[in-house]
């Protein structure tokens, strides 16, 4: 498209609204100029007039489960970036349990390869740690790979790490951030057995947030936490979901010097656990979404800068998987198409600032990981941009739902913002609808 003009929009960066006029060349931000005066002389291949819209930097999701390899009868690469690039998300870093499980750098470099070929946005994907593969984190380039995943409570494949040795041998020696989900084993196997003893197989979806409770979150979270701060280690604990661990973490200094920060999704801002008794296992997710009053806190700690980052954890499942009793319905909910519209009800609400959605859900990820150039509008930085329409009124249903999987937990729920346009890297990749296909993504890279 050459030189590119997004004139009139009211663009959010660096924590200020303004109304300015982006120019983009090749891949990058050229210029941001504030006046129509500073452009008017100059020759542009393509003008958009984003009058009345809202201009942003391209999301940067830093939890989803993309499914692939292995598992794409949920989802893969191609579907779930097309709609994350249709929810204004251009870059994501992707789970390591898929099959085979992602715990050797050769698999992530496959997955990697897969993904320069398929993906529609940016990407990085993080290895996973198991009881045995110390040796393979040391193999971490920190400028290629986003970060290791452990998993502390359940999980797909081999990936539950619960050796106390090898646990500190992670938090000792990892080059890279680590990343968390924190949930007691201990806890949740005594409470599903009690809830067994009590409704045999008809255990209903209510008890989900019972068996795994708020005391096996803070148990968890609270010997990640021990272990960071042990080893000085860089920990990102993940969804976090309960008022009691708001307790573990601070606001005293800035994101750049955090060493522990904290992520929460937008579905436990969105739902409390009343969302059981409307749409059953639909609503079954890992950690549970938890209770009115966490959902609060939740938000609390999110406006105040305790949890510092925004993600989806997307996770499909087909509908035949979901539609089943509470023993046999994974855990898990498709979102990284509506991320953007949950936090924009919430601002219309009264909840949140537009400025503070764009610090958790794009400048945050980028400064917690290090991602070179993406995540503010700034000169200079790499063109991943998105517009959007506040003032229209839309409702998900299956017709306009990109994931594979073909449902959503928010089937009926009617928003009041929707994105138009979506840039990656200067490159065009959506416009009202229609996708352009012709470019991929790119690999994150990392200034480490």
């Amino acid at each position: 498209m050459g030189r590119i003009l997004i004139k009139n929009g009211n663009i959010i960066s660096d924590n200020l609204l303004r109304k300015a006029h982006i120019v983009i060349h090749n891949d990058i931000i050229e210029k941001i100029f504030n006046s129509k005066s500073q452009y008017e002389h100059l020759a542009f291949d393509y003008i958009i007039d984003a009058s009345d819209k809202l201009v942003i930097p391209g999301i940067i999701d830093d939890q989803v489960h993309f499914r692939d390899p292995g598992l794409t009868h949920k989802a893969d690469i191609y579907t779930e970036s097309k709609a994350a690039i249709a929810g204004g998300v251009t870059s994501f870093m992707d789970l390591p349990n898929v099959n085979p499980p992602s715990t050797t750098i050769d698999l992530l470099e496959k997955r990697f390869a897969h993904a320069a070929k398929k993906s529609l946005a940016n990407y990085s994907f993080y290895l996973g740690t198991t009881n045995n593969n110390l040796d393979e984190i040391q193999k971490i380039d920190p400028k290629k790979i986003c970060g290791i995943k452990v998993f502390m409570g359940s999980s797909t494949g081999n990936m539950l790490v619960d050796d106390p040795k090898t646990l500190n041998g992670i938090f000792e020696t990892s080059p890279v951030l680590i990343a968390t989900h924190c949930e007691d084993e201990t806890t949740i196997r005594k409470n599903l057995e009690t809830a067994k003893h009590y409704y045999g197989i008809h255990i209903p979806f209510s008890q989900h947030p019972v068996i795994r409770s708020a005391e096996s979150c803070y148990l968890s979270s609270s010997l990640a936490i021990s272990l960071a701060k042990k080893y000085h280690s860089r920990l990102h604990v993940y969804h976090l979901t309960t008022a009691k661990e708001m307790s573990l973490f601070t606001n005293t200094v800035p994101l750049s010097e955090k060493q522990i920060t904290a992520e929460v999704c937008t579905h436990h801002l969105w739902f409390d656990d009343s969302i059981y008794q409307k749409i059953g296992s639909w609503a079954k997710c890992n950690p549970a979404i938890k209770s009115a009053s966490d959902r609060k806190a939740l938000l609390q700690a999110l406006i105040e800068d305790k949890i510092d980052v925004i993600a989806t954890d997307h996770a499909p499942h087909t509908l035949q998987e979901k539609d089943n009793h509470y023993l046999d319905a994974p855990s898990g909910l498709p979102m990284v198409q509506h991320g953007f519209n949950i936090m924009f009800e919430l601002y219309l609400q009264g909840i949140i600032t537009l400025e503070k959605i764009v610090e958790k859900m794009c400048h945050n990820p980028s400064i917690a990981f290090k991602i070179k150039k993406r995540g503010f509008l700034r000169e200079g930085y790499y063109a991943d941009i998105v517009i959007i329409d506040t003032d229209t009124e839309w409702t998900v249903n299956f017709s306009n739902i990109l994931y594979k999987c073909g449902w959503s937990p928010l089937e009926g729920q009617k928003f009041h913002s929707k994105v138009t346009h979506t840039f990656v890297n200067g490159h065009l990749v959506y416009q009202n609808g229609i996708f352009d296909e012709s470019k991929k993504g790119r690999q994150l890279v990392f200034d480490r």
